[in-house]
């Protein structure tokens, strides 16, 4: 029998590659997304035999959950969950609007748990595999980047508290962290311009961002690569950074960090 998979943002980017993957494996994939006619491109192109059931869906939609946790019913259950979706909004903390942070928030972390609570029946049930798409910037923020590290670090802590709670059932969690790929959220992201106060911050950032040589963007090809490899080990990674750039700065924030509590800890 061919495992059941659940992939979200599976229309483009990481989704859509790990989607292709997974069904050139033989995999049976549910592929959620908002794009109808990008779903129905996937299908149409992946191989003979392979088996894709489109849903059509925002994840921030109050019926989501329902809606997946029917479709998971109907293909008698699930194996691996790919929680994907989300998006990017950088600018200024202060000028972050109550709106815009509500609507990064609402996607990236309660549709997530939306997506969580769908799936989890029939991941315990299976001993399946969890993979959260998490970001370098789940471990670190800098200027510009507040808000939206602000909800992957929460993604990233509750799915460490959630590896734990599954770990019992067999169910593994791995959060994948990648760094600076091609893909479309490079190229969608949300930006608030910054005021001129934040211009020698924020500012500077975006300009050095928006002048980045394509080269600086690796292959997306090696996340999803790395996403299918952490699905098939044994014991998988609770983390996994894609990427030098991901490697290099999440290991300089840890770092940091802890030269910071050892300096400070007498004051303690």
């Amino acid at each position: 029998m061919s495992e059941n998979w659940l992939i979200t943002g599976a229309t483009s980017g990481f989704g859509k590659l790990v989607a292709e993957r997974a069904l050139t494996r033989g995999a049976h994939v549910i592929a959620v997304g908002r794009r109808g006619e990008l779903l129905a491109e996937l299908a149409a192109e992946s191989p003979a035999g392979a088996r894709v059931t489109p849903i059509k869906l925002d994840i921030t939609a109050p019926g989501a959950q329902e809606t997946l946790s029917t479709a998971i019913a109907a293909a008698g259950g699930l194996d691996v969950l790919v929680n994907n979706a989300g998006y990017g909004l950088f600018g200024p903390v202060e000028q972050i609007s109550d709106a815009q942070a509500r609507a990064l928030f609402d996607t990236n972390v309660l549709a997530n748990l939306a997506v969580l609570r769908a799936a989890l029946p029939a991941l315990r049930a299976s001993k399946g595999r969890i993979v959260q798409v998490s970001s370098l910037n789940g471990q670190f923020a800098w200027a510009s980047s507040g808000l939206y590290s602000a909800s992957k670090g929460a993604v990233e802590l509750l799915s460490e508290a959630l590896a734990q709670e599954l770990a019992p059932a067999g169910v593994r969690v791995t959060i994948v962290e990648p760094g600076l790929f091609a893909t479309e959220f490079a190229t969608a992201l949300h930006v608030v311009a910054p005021a001129e106060a934040y211009a020698p911050t924020v500012g500077k950032f975006l300009r050095d961002f928006s002048q980045l040589p394509p080269s600086a963007f690796g292959d997306a090809a090696r996340v999803a690569d790395a996403i299918l490899a952490a699905v098939t080990m044994a014991e998988p990674p609770l983390r996994l950074a894609v990427g030098a750039d991901a490697v290099a700065a999440i290991r300089a924030s840890l770092q940091a960090r802890l030269s910071e509590l050892d300096k400070w800890e007498a004051a303690a």
